[in-house]
């Protein structure tokens, strides 16, 4: 920008006032979708309620800030995720998947002992990153609510499970993902923002949910928030982690992991 150039004082005015009286959920360039965000097709208060939910999990800044996540899927998988750079480690008991999700390659071992066939790498691969695809949104799906490719409704108010009363948005998808026919029914907490149950639909034309389950123990980990409990009769140790730094054999070498 042009060092000369200045407001008028009524727009430095109305920039400051905006500041200060607007809503940080309703300023929109605190939150911007991502590109192919199915914006023309959402409702701008459904809109409106993703951006509330991203404040409470802790903004979109600390968001994009966070770099090394972990977490164990319901006990079965534990995965090592660099947001930045898209390389993930997955270990799934007698495998372990060391890969990059942008551009699907990496190295696969099979009860110690490396895959290097491509026929035989291909495939575990593919299945390393169908893991990686359904058990991040286990966890990040309330981070995820304006993605490419994501639709949003606001399609009223109703209680959840335990009584609580939430907004209700559907989900519903475009050309992105391995199952683009899913539909998902998110229930916000009208108090606190956070999601608190989601619903999941095989295909958007079904009227039946194929589960409905909680987002509860939400708490603070590193500069975000994480739920630690997401149902399935009892709460799972998730082992939700976040790091600032990570050595990079984490995601080259198949040597087990040691971190707190």
């Amino acid at each position: 920008m042009n060092g000369s150039l200045r407001f008028p004082a009524t727009c430095a005015l109305w920039f400051l006032l905006a500041a200060i009286f607007i809503p940080r959920a309703a300023r929109t360039e605190d939150n911007p979708a991502l590109p192919g965000f199915q914006a023309e097709t959402s409702d701008p208060r459904a809109i409106a309620i993703a951006d509330e939910v991203m404040q409470a999990l802790g903004g979109r800044s600390a968001w994009d800030g966070t770099r090394f996540v972990r977490w164990h899927f319901f006990g079965r998988r534990m995965h090592y995720w660099d947001k930045w750079s898209g390389d993930v480690r997955i270990e799934a008991g007698d495998r372990l998947v060391l890969m990059n999700i942008q551009s699907r390659k990496g190295r696969v071992w099979d009860k110690g002992v490396e895959v290097t066939h491509p026929d035989s790498l291909a495939p575990r691969l593919a299945k390393g990153f169908g893991w990686w695809t359904n058990d991040m949104y286990w966890v990040f799906m309330p981070y995820k609510l304006k993605d490419s490719g994501v639709r949003l409704r606001h399609v009223g108010e109703r209680a959840m499970q335990d009584g609580r009363p939430a907004d209700v948005l559907e989900l519903t998808f475009t050309g992105v993902g391995l199952t683009p026919e899913n539909k998902y029914e998110v229930l916000v907490d009208k108090e606190t923002h956070l999601v608190g149950e989601w619903s999941f639909y095989e295909k958007s034309s079904d009227s039946e949910a194929g589960f409905t389950m909680p987002w509860k123990s939400w708490h603070k980990v590193g500069n975000i928030m994480l739920a630690g409990n997401h149902g399935r009769d009892k709460e799972a140790d998730w082992k939700l982690a976040v790091y600032d730094q990570l050595p990079k054999s984490v995601f080259t070498s198949p040597d087990s992991v040691a971190l707190p």
